[in-house]
C-alpha cells in the first residue's frame, strides 16, 4: 500500500514555490531494501528499475498497478542504471567491476570492464549522450569492503570518470582529477556535464560538491569549477537529474535538494531516509522517483526532467 507523506517541503526562494503543487503528496512505494541507488525509468513499459546494492538484486516497479518484484538477482551488486537511446537497460556492477547492458532478449552484453588491460574498481553511476556514447564514473565504493562488492585492491590506482565511444566501444578517460567521482548528468543541450565528488568519504576534508563542465564537440571536457556545495548537515551529493529548465535535483542527506541553474539552493523535498539517487518518469517526465536508503519513493513535480538519460 502506497504511504503519503505530508509537510515533505522546505522553500528557501520563492522560485520553489511554483515546482511542487500545493496538493502533492510524497509517495511511499516500497520498503526493505538495505541501500537503495540507480533508479532507471522505462517510458514504454512504464516501469522503472533500481538497485539494492548489499542484497545484491535490482527491482522493478511496475507504474501501472504498484506492484514490485525482483528483476535480477543476483545483479552484480548493481549501482547506477540509466537506459540508452534505443530503450535498453545500461548497468554498473560493482562485482563484476564492468558497464553492461541488458538486451531486449535479456542477454546482457558487457560494454566495459576494463582500461589498458586493468580491471576497474567498481563503476558507479552512468548516463548516455545523444550521439550514443556512455560515461559512468568509477570510485573504490564496491571494492572498499564485501557489503557492496568485493573487497579488493585498485588496480587502476585512481578514480576517473570515463566515456566509452559510440563507434568501437573504445573506452577513454574523460578527466581524471577527481577523489571520489560520483553521480553524474548532462544538461539538456549535452553542452554542460556536472559530476558530484564525494571524497570526503576517502579524504579528510575531503570533496562535497558537484563540478560543472563544458562538452566540446568531440567530448573533450573543460572547465570543471564547482557548481554547488553540499551544505553542513546534508552529507554529500550523490546522485542527481536535471529538469528541462537547467534545475538540478539531487540527493542529500535529509531528502532531495533542488538547485537553480545559477547555484543557488532554492528548496527541499524532505524524505525521512537518507537519498541515495533519484531520476524522472511518468508520462510527462514530471514524477520524480527517488531512492531513499530502504524505499523507494515518488512525488509529481511542476516540471519536466531532461530527456537526455
Amino acid at each position: 500500500m502506497v504511504e503519503l507523506l505530508t509537510d515533505f517541503l522546505e522553500i528557501l526562494d520563492p522560485r520553489f514555490r511554483r515546482l511542487i503543487n500545493s496538493d502533492a503528496r510524497l509517495e511511499k512505494l516500497y520498503t526493505g531494501c538495505r541501500w537503495a541507488e540507480g533508479p532507471a525509468y522505462f517510458p514504454a513499459g512504464r516501469y522503472l528499475i533500481w538497485s539494492d546494492i548489499p542484497n545484491e538484486r535490482m527491482l522493478r516497479y511496475d507504474e501501472t498497478d504498484g506492484g514490485v518484484s525482483v528483476f535480477r538477482q543476483p545483479s552484480n551488486y548493481s549501482n547506477g542504471n540509466t537506459v540508452d537511446r534505443q530503450g535498453r537497460l545500461i548497468s554498473c556492477e560493482h562485482g563484476a567491476r564492468r558497464v553492461t547492458r541488458t538486451e531486449f532478449d535479456g542477454s546482457i552484453t558487457v560494454l566495459a570492464d576494463r582500461f589498458e588491460g586493468k580491471r576497474f574498481n567498481s563503476p558507479n553511476d552512468v548516463v548516455v549522450k545523444s550521439d550514443g556514447s556512455i560515461w559512468f564514473t568509477d570510485p573504490p565504493y564496491g571494492i572498499d569492503s564485501d557489503y557492496e562488492g568485493h573487497k579488493s585492491l585498485s588496480e587502476i590506482g585512481g578514480n576517473h570518470l570515463y566515456r566509452i565511444d559510440p563507434a568501437g566501444g573504445a573506452v577513454t578517460i574523460a578527466a581524471n582529477n577527481f577523489i571520489c567521482p560520483n553521480g553524474l548528468s548532462f544538461s539538456v543541450d549535452e553542452s554542460l556535464l556536472y559530476v558530484a565528488d564525494t571524497g570526503a568519504t576517502h579524504v579528510e576534508n575531503g570533496p562535497r560538491h558537484i563540478r560543472k563542465f563544458s562538452v566540446g564537440a568531440g567530448g573533450g571536457l573543460s572547465g570543471g569549477e564547482v557548481f554547488a556545495v553540499c551544505p553542513d548537515g546534508e552529507g554529500m551529493f550523490d546522485g542527481f537529474r536535471l529538469d528541462t529548465a537547467g534545475r538540478i535535483w539531487t540527493s542529500a542527506g535529509s531528502g532531495v535538494l533542488c538547485y537553480d541553474p545559477d547555484g543557488t539552493l532554492i528548496g527541499k523535498v524532505k524524505v525521512p531516509e537518507t537519498v541515495a539517487n533519484v531520476c524522472f518518469g511518468g508520462f510527462k517526465r514530471n514524477r520524480l522517483f527517488i531512492c531513499g536508503t530502504t524505499s523507494l519513493y515518488a512525488v509529481t513535480v511542476m516540471g519536466n526532467g531532461c530527456k537526455t538519460f
